[in-house]
């Protein structure tokens, strides 16, 4: 518990310092659906600790200009949570800085079911589908954003988690030792620091 309270704070540091470099969109990985097998009482601090970063950092995030939007099967959730998740996503429905994502009951597998699901609706609605990229993109809960630059893994992992899987086909890939809850402004820039060596060339001969 200790440790996913200091993680609020990582949060708000990551955010601080992503909205003061002007990147344009920001997504945290918050809770994924194979997370609900963890203990019931981690699930209901998280859960807890949600609903109080939303309340506390509302006003924040308008003040700071900063659109909320959720990825991930909100439904799902306790309606407690949900209510939160409303108003925050109304409060901050006409920002337009920097974009927080944050992917809660979210699953990269399951983003591609539910997209191909809305179009198999339209499909049987008579609608005119064509099956592409494009059609699939813009089913995804990141419709109309551009895919990531960058994913930034921390605590010593190497693996993707399940994280945006279509998205990220073309992103950087930076792996920290350091744990989520002491993950700071200084490691987010050198991430950067590090990306901005790299030459990307997309599939393209150097």
């Amino acid at each position: 518990v200790d440790g996913h309270r200091a993680g609020v704070s990582a949060v708000r540091e990551t955010i601080e310092t992503a909205a003061r470099l002007e990147l344009e969109i920001l997504t945290l990985y918050a809770f994924s659906v194979e997370n609900w097998k963890r203990p019931r009482y981690e699930i209901w601090t998280l859960m807890n600790l949600l609903k109080e970063y939303l309340r506390r950092e509302r006003e924040g995030l308008v003040a700071n200009n900063i659109p909320l939007r959720i990825l991930g099967r909100v439904e799902e959730l306790e309606s407690t949570v949900q209510r939160e998740i409303a108003r925050s996503l109304e409060a901050t429905s006409g920002c337009t800085g920097l974009t927080l994502n944050v992917a809660l009951n979210y699953s990269g597998r399951q983003e591609i079911v539910d997209a191909c699901r809305h179009i198999m609706t339209k499909w049987a609605r008579a609608e005119q589908v064509e099956i592409n990229e494009e059609t699939i993109g813009e089913h995804l809960y990141t419709a109309r954003q551009p895919g990531p630059d960058l994913v930034i893994r921390t605590s010593g992992e190497e693996r993707l988690s399940n994280f945006l899987l279509w998205q990220i086909a073309y992103a950087e890939l930076w792996f920290s030792d350091v744990y989520w809850p002491d993950f700071s402004h200084e490691h987010l820039e050198q991430a950067f620091r590090d990306f901005g060596e790299r030459t990307r060339r997309f599939g393209q001969v150097a």
